[in-house]
């Protein structure tokens, strides 16, 4: 048995697979010894932060370890004047955050459930909230990790010290990689100061077309908002336009765009602070709520085919059906209830039809086992799947991380 492991427990299966063995190293070094171990012992192992994207992608192929990152939560280095922090993988988002606003900072990453994410989860699950829409996603945020691979080699890219592997940038192929190429164990990343002042507009009662226009509108008038978000309830969306900064900037903005809603025709209302922590606390709800969650994907400027053609008819497949949408992303996400497993297949993978023909994807983050057996979470692979088959294969030649966990089976 690996040093310090403990069997596992039916509270510790990953979609329904039970490890053999628990790992939770303390330290850097002891997850290094760890992987080390497994490698000798060819143990099939997966990682878990905070368990918030577990449900994301394939059962295990299958599990012989799963190591727990929780324990690594040291803040490495913090150096406000250059605004960068050096943090160990299992530290919980919403710690970090406390702790950096004690200097007026803030790492700009709001996935759902910070309470629980941890920092190197978000990282591999590629997780993020409206704020991508002025900062971008974990691969603008993220400057350099520590890493270790397969074999138990610890390495480290990006940031102060480059060392790429077998001539890959492997910090950005760990973006998103959901633990099948590397165990993070620390991640460098760019913070921002903490706004002085925020608001949120609210644009209710659109349809598809509607949104689009003020939308599109916004962009036109070069208004810089830290979140566009709009939560779609029965047919009808509300919109939410978040401004953050300084104080005379805000207001600045937000006068701006209640004229501009006014020459496009549209009520728009500022919203008090109660009002708005209730808008973005609905928002967090339906971004991680409900037994079944999914991800669309496709440009922008479809919208209105994207609503119409696959998020309305997904949405009827669901009970008390909601989702939001990051109209200046391209992204929507929708959750509820499946009122029938086999009903609910059919209608992720016709959404999935629609979305293909206009360029985009639908994951599911999350469903029930009735639905899993139906439909694969990942839908179709995306064109450039032998290309992650041979990085899989050069840094994890054993395929030994989360293995079948990934697009295509990897």
């Amino acid at each position: 048995m690996v040093a310090g492991a403990r069997e596992g427990t039916p509270a510790d299966a990953v979609l329904g697979v039970i490890p053999r063995l628990v790992l939770e190293p303390s330290t850097v070094e002891e997850a290094v010894e760890a992987m080390r171990a497994c490698a000798r012992d060819r143990l099939r192992l997966l990682f878990v932060g905070g368990a918030t994207e577990i449900e994301l992608g394939r059962p295990p192929a299958a599990l012989d370890a799963v190591l727990r990152t929780v324990r690594l939560a040291r803040v490495v280095e913090h150096a406000p004047s250059d605004q960068i922090a050096v943090v160990e993988a299992g530290t919980r988002l919403s710690d970090l955050q406390r702790l950096l606003s004690a200097h007026r900072q803030r790492v700009a990453l709001d996935p759902p459930l910070p309470e629980a994410a941890t920092l190197g989860g978000v990282v591999a699950a590629n997780a993020f909230g409206p704020r991508r829409h002025r900062f971008g996603s974990a691969r603008d945020l993220v400057v350099g990790m520590g890493f270790v691979r397969a074999d138990g080699t610890p390495a480290k890219g990006g940031g102060k010290v480059v060392k790429n592997v077998a001539g890959f940038d492997v910090p950005r192929l760990l973006v998103g990689s959901l633990g099948t190429l590397a165990l993070l164990t620390t991640v460098t990343v760019r913070l921002y100061p903490l706004p002085e002042a925020e608001e949120t507009v609210l644009v209710p009662d659109l349809d598809a077309m509607a949104l689009r226009q003020v939308v599109t509108a916004l962009g036109a008038e070069q208004l810089e908002p830290s979140s566009v978000a709009a939560l779609l309830e029965s047919d009808r969306f509300r919109l939410g336009i978040r401004f953050e900064g300084f104080a005379p900037g805000v207001a600045e903005q937000r006068r701006n765009l209640l004229a501009l809603a006014e020459r496009l025709g549209r009520r728009a209302e500022p919203l008090d602070d109660g009002a708005a922590r209730a808008f973005w606390g609905r928002h967090d709800a339906v971004r991680g709520d409900g037994p079944l969650r999914a991800k669309l994907s496709a440009p922008p400027a479809a919208l209105a085919q994207v609503a119409g053609a696959a998020l309305m008819p997904l949405l009827s497949a669901l009970q008390g059906g909601a989702a939001v949408v990051y109209p200046t992303l391209g992204f929507a996400f929708a959750s509820g209830q499946p009122a029938a497993a086999d009903a609910t297949a059919r209608a992720v993978e016709s959404a999935r039809a629609a979305l293909a023909r206009l360029g985009g994807s639908l994951v599911l983050g999350a469903a029930p086992g009735e639905v899993r057996a139906l439909v694969d979470p990942w839908g179709p692979p995306p064109p450039g799947l032998d290309l992650m088959r041979r990085v899989k294969a050069r840094l994890d030649p054993d395929a030994r991380l989360a293995p079948g966990r990934f697009v295509g089976g990897i």
